[in-house]
């Protein structure tokens, strides 16, 4: 049984809200990077694989034509590619030469566990009606998955997208079924991952009732004692029974920053938005 938060530690005799560290500044800087080279790969890959539509054409004449979009194409790849290599090579360093618990397994832990599969079927319960909402952890299944789909689009997305620029390279090794195979995977692959980020991860991490109309936890990197209880509970609860939640306390993130961010945040959704349906659109016509 989870032990009972207790009393004092949700007190703030300031009366001052709290704030409590989530991600850190390398977590937030990764974050800004991956949804900016997302944002790109698709701004300029969705004009290619709908090349005979009106606002591609437009589009690619706007920024000096489809080799010109095909170039950003390639920046934002390489660029993604990079802060990819860097985060496994983070993980890798932590889990295992330095040994850190939790990296690989444990609630702090992005790999999936039979908790995530009891969250989902109750979640799933919850929204019917049929039983109480879940208690989550420091990263929700939804979380989870979001972040494996990164791991396998970059395999499956990225391999098929460098083995068409290295085409020559690649037909050393690879038949040439394998060369035309892979046209079909990145552009499928693709297309799956842009319907999914714009549509299933913007509202689930931004557009659900508890979040709307932005989550700002990946912009500030911290959230506030409400927050906290609220969306975490048994992670707020473990850090009360450890003794080990005060050393999370953060300063409130000024309210400069807190706008940028939001103008950042409303810029990168609508940019979202605005390509899903003109892919939508492209797609159906």
């Amino acid at each position: 049984m989870t032990e009972p938060v207790r009393a004092e530690a949700t007190t703030n005799p300031g009366g001052e809200e709290k704030y409590y560290l989530r991600f850190t500044r390398e977590q937030r800087l990764m974050h800004a990077v991956l949804f900016t080279t997302f944002l790109g790969l698709a701004a300029t890959g969705l004009p290619i694989r709908f090349s005979q539509s009106f606002w591609a054409r437009k589009l690619a004449a706007a920024v000096g034509g489809f080799g010109a979009i095909l170039f950003l194409h390639k920046l934002c790849a390489v660029v993604l590619t990079i802060a990819f290599l860097l985060h496994v090579k983070e993980v890798m360093r932590r889990g295992l030469i330095h040994r850190e618990k939790g990296v690989f397994w444990g609630p702090n832990s992005m790999v999936a566990n039979w908790k995530d599969a009891k969250d989902l079927g109750g979640h799933m319960r919850w929204f019917v009606g049929l039983g109480p909402r879940p208690k989550f952890d420091r990263y929700a299944y939804w979380e989870k998955f979001d972040y494996w789909a990164v791991f396998w689009g970059m395999v499956v997305i990225g391999f098929s997208g460098y083995a068409m620029w290295f085409a020559p390279f690649f037909a050393h090794f690879l038949p040439g079924w394998a060369l035309n195979a892979v046209l079909v995977i990145h552009s499928d692959e693709a297309l799956l991952a842009v319907l999914f980020i714009f549509s299933i991860h913007f509202v689930n991490t931004h557009l659900r009732p508890d979040s709307f109309p932005m989550d700002m936890v990946i912009f500030t990197g911290v959230e506030s004692e409400e927050e906290f209880k609220q969306k975490r509970p048994l992670e707020y609860e473990r850090e009360i029974g450890k003794g080990t939640l005060e050393k999370k306390r953060a300063e409130a993130p000024p309210l400069w920053f807190v706008t940028f961010a939001r103008i950042v945040g409303f810029t990168a959704i609508f940019i979202g938005l605005t390509l899903l349906v003109l892919t939508l659109t492209a797609y159906f016509s």
